[in-house]
């Protein structure tokens, strides 16, 4: 008798998933696929629906769908289907203002295209695409970029307003996989205060010509941990995966900002970048990365590391391990002074970097390395073994003492350490 009311409760939750994790299927519920007509509040009233319905798919089928700003909400997950594309607008008006997180400080900035915050078990899936419509805010940025110039100063990031694709904010068990990110008009996929994150087999890219798709970074970490990237092509016009967690001469005392943590990238591709694997240029502490049986093909660094001389940084316990292809550099690690700001204080901040193994690479590079921070950065236990590479400069320039070289050659001989 026991065992009949086991089975029956089990049939009962059965029927309980299958009715609430139900399919929203958007063109069933309001929105059209004519690419021109704005469809955000038929998604967003599927998504209320679902949330409201104990939970469910988000459905995108064939066709191009425009849409600004969509809030995910809990129990509810999104899936493009095959030829669908979800198209954002270009007019930053559908994106609201709102609290946010922005190159390492919490400000208000505006909504991402696809928004989820604290909603655990969220997933996107293909094998359809997101695409940014990124054209109209690139051109934006570069005509203000030349505009100071004319008049002798600089313009920020955050001048020319530039929704993101992704913002997954305090997240646990994100799934994206199998889905086209492509032309954000800033960062593509930025992943903050999440744990427990698995990115596979997506293609995320934005061109570099004929107009430069500008910090559109493939993904962002921003204080996670536990964060697999697996099986995807990234080429952007910017850092690939970039390490970041809070910029500042005060930074590590913030609540909001924090360690960025085990994370594992492996068996992807890598076209042109500003750098396969980015710590900084706004983070604080780094720990146990590995990137590991990739092939890269680009002009830019493998390994980059970005020196904040206005912020205390931790970089340790990193592994760089079975890469082939063609690189600009293996490691690059140089002061990095973009929106340097001592914001008032007395405090004098520098770099710690520890433990960071590269090893097992085959390589075509334009320059085999160099390693040369801020006055008062900390360089210990930097290894290099089973190198195999072709360069125009061959020589690693280093001015650390703590670096080991095993079975490195390059251009046929053995590494030269300047």
């Amino acid at each position: 008798m026991c065992m009949k009311k086991v089975f029956l409760v089990a049939c009962v939750l059965s029927i309980f998933v299958s009715v609430h994790a139900a399919d929203y299927i958007i063109t069933n519920l309001g929105a059209s696929a004519d690419s021109t007509q704005l469809n955000t509040a038929a998604i967003q009233a599927a998504i209320d629906k679902a949330s409201n319905e104990g939970g469910g798919t988000i459905v995108i089928p064939k066709g191009v769908y425009l849409s600004g700003a969509l809030f995910f909400k809990p129990n509810t997950s999104m899936r493009l289907e095959k030829g669908a594309v979800l198209k954002g607008s270009d007019n930053i008006a559908d994106y609201p203002l709102i609290p946010s997180r922005m190159e390492g400080k919490s400000l208000d900035y505006y909504a991402a295209l696809i928004n989820a915050y604290k909603v655990d078990n969220f997933s996107i899936s293909g094998p359809g695409m997101i695409n940014g419509n990124g054209l109209k805010y690139w051109k934006a940025f570069w005509a203000c970029r030349d505009s100071m110039k004319l008049i002798g100063k600089s313009a920020t990031n955050l001048q020319v307003h530039r929704p993101r694709l992704l913002f997954i904010w305090g997240c646990n068990k994100v799934n994206i996989s199998n889905v086209k990110l492509h032309n954000s008009g800033f960062w593509t996929t930025h992943l903050y205060q999440c744990n427990d994150v698995l990115i596979e087999g997506c293609d995320i890219r934005s061109p570099f010509r004929p107009v430069k798709a500008p910090s559109t970074d493939g993904v962002d970490i921003d204080v996670c941990k536990r964060v697999t990237i697996r099986k995807c092509y990234i080429s952007v016009n910017d850092d690939g995966v970039c390490i970041k967690g809070g910029k500042g001469p005060t930074a590590q005392k913030l609540p909001e900002n924090g360690i960025v943590e085990d994370i594992l990238v492996e068996d992807c591709t890598f076209g042109e970048s500003h750098g396969l694997l980015t710590l900084g240029s706004e983070s604080i502490h780094a720990r146990n990365i590995t990137v590991r049986n990739c092939k890269v093909e680009s002009n830019t660094p493998i390994l980059r590391l970005k020196m904040r001389p206005d912020t205390y940084q931790i970089y340790e316990n990193v592994l760089i391990e079975n890469i082939t292809g063609k690189c600009g550099t293996i490691i690059d690690m140089k002061p990095w002074t973009q929106f340097f700001s001592m914001e008032g204080s007395t405090e004098k901040p520098y770099g710690i970097v520890r433990n960071i193994t590269i090893s097992n690479i085959k390589v075509k590079c334009n320059v085999f390395g160099e390693m040369q921070g801020n006055k008062s950065d900390q360089v210990s236990n930097i290894v290099f073994k089973n190198i195999e590479a072709t360069a125009k400069s061959p020589e690693l320039k280093c001015k650390y003492n703590d670096i080991k070289v095993k079975n490195v050659k390059v251009n046929g001989a053995p590494l030269v350490v300047k």
